[in-house]
């Protein structure tokens, strides 16, 4: 691809393979006009892609190109020292800077930044132009807290960041990026606190993003599936969060920040089990009660994980371990239902599961009305009907709600499927299983 990377210094030709590149897109805007200069007229070009550039950073560059061929560039007489004050002279919002093959030149045009062309000239200067900035930044929506900061995240790369630098006002906050998918190409940051972070793992992650090769990455969930360490593991080994305190305080632990363009959500590695179980909010309320609340998230992990499988252990297999009260009335209970404890428990967990997908999906204005109705009218019609018994549905809440109790979803999603592997163990082998 040598072609790529040779630029023509005919305006024309350049012009002509641009549009043969893009096709008919009609967001693709070209502005010619020309400049004279002592001795002759040079032909410039402005390019852009419409729907991806801020009209009023376009306006501030089209009016400095326009002062700047009436008052500058009929004093230079080559075109080699008309570009060089053309690059000096255009600050539109940030500094112009120069590129010299196709390839750039696609890929910041299409990243909403501006091209000004030169006639005779090998080399074309890039201008900031890009937008709009999307949505503005709003509270979290699935990280919500009682006391903190309640900025999140947005889609847009430049905004994460500028939040993170107004936490962490060192020199010693570096940032790096890097394009990767071999289509999208989307900018992917690095972040990291020279002074605190290990050199090791700073250069690990860097590596491994660099050995990243697919068409696209839409999510910072794509890299994570990629890098990670064990592919087939459920568990999640990246923390991920869309608040920004939450990434300050894990940058001065030490660990390194992945923010990639087009998603509210950050990636921070390494990360232990135990991140996955406490919250920025742990550190802004009094000492024993966030530590009591984290042992309440312990205790919550625990019911989710072992609550069915020990009912189904000891209703089957260890029925001599249950008081002899409770075994009479989960007796008298279940007189009648057709189903061995383990059926009526797996019945019960796919049913809520699937009420719990569907209230996600629904229209967050009937959703919640949907679980919570399907589950008290097909939990109280199935113990009247005789098919399951009431005790499994207080099992089922009580792992439904201490669910919940997990702050971080990944893991949250990783305990609750997990519980299934334990109830088919439990009802094969015992407590043993």
């Amino acid at each position: 691809m040598d072609d790529e990377k040779t630029f023509d210094t005919n305006i024309a030709e350049n012009i002509s393979r641009i549009k043969s590149t893009f096709g008919d897109s009609i967001d693709l805007s070209i502005r010619q006009s020309d400049m004279k200069l002592k001795r002759t007229h040079v032909k410039l070009a402005v390019l852009f892609i419409s729907s991806m550039v801020d009209n009023r950073k376009l306006d501030n560059l089209s009016l400095e190109l326009h002062e700047f061929i009436l008052a500058e560039a009929c004093n230079h007489i080559t075109v080699e020292s008309c570009f060089t004050k053309l690059e000096a002279s255009l600050l539109s919002e940030s500094k112009a800077y120069e590129g010299s093959d196709y390839e750039t030149l696609y890929n910041q045009m299409l990243s909403g930044n501006t091209i000004v062309l030169v006639d005779g000239y090998h080399k074309f200067l890039i201008l900031n132009t890009d937008g709009p900035e999307g949505r503005s930044i709003a509270e979290p929506t699935s990280q919500t807290i009682i006391r903190g900061p309640k900025e999140a995240f947005t889609e847009k790369l430049s905004i994460n960041i500028s939040q993170i630098r107004r936490r962490i006002k060192d020199k010693s906050l570096k940032i790096e990026t890097l394009p990767i998918g071999n289509i999208t190409k989307t900018n992917v940051a690095i972040i990291y606190l020279d002074k605190i972070a290990k050199v090791t793992i700073v250069n690990e992650i860097r590596s491994r993003l660099k050995q990243i090769d697919m068409d696209s990455i839409l999510e910072g969930g794509y890299i994570e599936e990629v890098i990670k360490d064990d592919p087939y593991s459920i568990f999640p080994t990246f923390l991920n969060s869309e608040k920004s305190d939450s990434v300050a305080a894990n940058l001065l632990e030490g660990k390194v920040a992945i923010l990639v363009d087009g998603t509210p959500y950050v990636l921070t590695a390494p990360a232990v089990f135990t991140d996955f179980l406490q919250v920025s909010e742990d550190y802004y309320h009094h000492y024993l009660i966030s530590s009591i609340t984290r042992i309440f998230r312990y205790i919550s992990l625990v019911l989710t994980l072992l609550v069915p499988s020990v009912y189904i252990a000891l209703s089957t297999f260890h029925q001599e371990m249950i008081p002899t009260p409770l075994l009479v009335s989960i007796a008298a209970q279940r007189e009648g239902v057709p189903f061995p404890a383990f059926v009526e428990a797996i019945l019960m967990e796919v049913i809520f599961e699937i009420l719990r997908e569907a209230g996600i999906r629904m229209p967050r204005a009937v959703g919640s009305a949907i679980s919570i109705v399907g589950a008290l009218v097909l939990g109280q019609a199935a113990v009247q009907a005789g098919i399951i018994s009431a005790v499994i549905v207080i099992i089922v809440s009580i792992t439904a709600i201490a669910s919940f109790a997990i702050p971080n979803y990944e893991m949250s999603n990783a305990i609750r499927y997990l519980r299934f592997l334990f109830m088919i163990l439990s009802a094969t082998f015992g407590l043993y299983g």
